[in-house]
């Protein structure tokens, strides 16, 4: 059996804490904006099931049963919808948590106890 070769990736990656909370909270953004998107897709099915997304070309015969699946399909959706939010609203807090965090530069003699 073979090992894998793992290549030596050393990336220079210089990051102050400003330019990391930047990044953080347009994460934070992007998210929102995939999470706004999955919420107008799931009322975009709702609309084409009773036929109001377009005027013009009506749905046809929807059945009760046909209704409640689709609802149920939407509702586990945004259930999914509302923990990813939560996660966020948690992260959102840390990332605002770190930007008020200071860290004061210290040299070696401050962190060496002294007798």
């Amino acid at each position: 059996m073979s090992h894998p070769n793992i290549p030596d990736i050393t990336p220079d990656i210089d990051l102050d804490r400003k330019d990391v909370v930047n990044l953080l909270l347009a994460s934070i953004a992007l998210e929102e904006l995939g999470l706004a998107h999955i919420i107008n897709a799931e009322a975009e099915n709702i609309q084409y099931a009773l036929g109001t997304l377009d005027p013009c070309k009506p749905s046809g015969h929807i059945t009760i049963d046909q209704l409640l699946k689709i609802n149920r399909s939407v509702e586990l959706a945004l259930r999914n919808v509302i923990k990813k939010e939560m996660l966020l609203q948690f992260k959102l807090e840390d990332v605002i948590e770190l930007s008020k965090m200071h860290y004061p530069p210290y040299s070696h003699e401050d962190c060496c106890c002294k007798l």
